[in-house]
């Protein structure tokens, strides 16, 4: 069961979509996260032809108006695929003096393959396609990932758009792997118990009954890291 024990009004997360999605995608996972005392501020984008940075420049004024804001304590951050590597960009922009932790669900932080094999027939029309293809000279693997930040990667175990070494980002995390597709993560509760979890200790919690934790620095760029495996999970 998600913990209860806190309650945490004063700790606001803000929550950000992927690719081709919207904010109607994360109202289940807000709806678990307020269960469990949190404030949820969910933020939303509706161009998909234009560069992510320009989508990170107005979630940094977001950020920077929930950081004025007098009721908040701490601002964490869940964001789910490309919306990971949208708050990535918004953070080397403005970094919040309440930063809290950081929750990333499948997120592409070293590129897609999917975007990689499209790029030449969609890369054109939808620039993120072309800005997250696993090319060392892409947006997303030539983006600072912020420092001092504690990072929690909740991968997906079946995800057709995302490999899981693709999943961690080049700087300390803690990373679990949940057995469903990508955007399974916004709905199972299962993942949200991971999301609770981590933004109340900064770690997984070490009894998640669908996945393993493991912490660690940047992983080798071709296989899972050793420690990472999917177990039977449940919704």
């Amino acid at each position: 069961m998600l913990r209860d024990d806190r309650l945490r009004r004063n700790e606001c997360v803000s929550l950000v979509h992927g690719f081709l999605a919207n904010r109607a995608m994360l109202t289940l996972l807000g709806l678990r996260l307020r269960q469990r005392g949190y404030s949820t501020e969910p933020w939303g984008y509706r161009n998909m032809f234009c560069s992510i940075m320009v989508h990170a420049e107005r979630f940094a004024a977001e950020l920077r108006r929930l950081d004025e804001r007098a009721g908040f304590d701490q601002i964490h951050l869940v964001t789910h695929s490309m919306g990971c590597i949208i708050a990535r960009a918004a953070l080397g922009i403005y970094r919040p003096r309440k930063l809290g932790r950081f929750v990333m669900l499948a997120p592409p932080n070293r590129g897609s393959a999917v975007a990689t094999a499209t790029e030449s027939i969609f890369g054109g029309m939808f620039r993120p396609v072309a800005e997250l293809t696993t090319a060392e000279t892409s947006l997303v693997n030539t983006l600072p990932m912020p420092e001092g930040l504690e990072v929690g990667v909740v991968a997906a175990g079946m995800d057709a758009l995302v490999s899981a070494e693709s999943t961690r980002p080049h700087a300390p995390h803690d990373h679990v792997t949940v057995p469903c597709l990508h955007s399974s993560l916004l709905y199972r509760r299962d993942a949200a118990e991971l999301v609770v979890g981590f933004l109340a200790d900064g770690v997984f919690p070490a009894t998640a009954p669908s996945a393993t934790r493991s912490r660690s620095g940047p992983a080798p760029l071709t296989g899972v890291a050793a420690g990472d495996r999917v177990d039977g999970g449940r919704r």
